[in-house]
């Protein structure tokens, strides 16, 4: 699934459920740093990192949350990828296999 952005806004939020592959339950994601890094597809620099701000009740449930701000999306209208990256406060890092798939597109105005 390709997740549609457009040049210059300031809003946009992702909210991605993160789940056990051995259980198929919500991974508890209390304490953790989770960050969502995003680049341009087929290439090897991460433009910028975004913090999770979810709460602790959708971390429990294995919910993170990223708000794109700022000129973050000011960027050249094309497809990009995101990567969610974890760090449980045991210190364990686990990212998500599974690249997002973005497609930035112009403003109409």
């Amino acid at each position: 699934m390709t997740i549609n952005l457009v040049q210059g806004d300031t809003g946009p939020q992702i909210k991605a459920t993160l789940t056990r592959a051995d259980t198929g339950s919500a991974e508890d994601l209390t304490g953790a740093t989770i960050k969502l890094h995003f680049k341009k597809r087929r290439t090897t620099t991460v433009l910028f990192s975004l913090d999770n701000v979810a709460g602790d009740d959708d971390l429990d449930d294995g919910i993170a949350l990223f708000n794109f701000s700022g000129t973050q999306l000011d960027i050249d209208e094309g497809y990009y990828t995101g990567e969610i990256e974890v760090v449980f406060a045991s210190g364990k890092r686990e990212t998500v296999f599974d690249e997002l798939e973005f497609f930035l597109r112009a403003d109409y105005a």
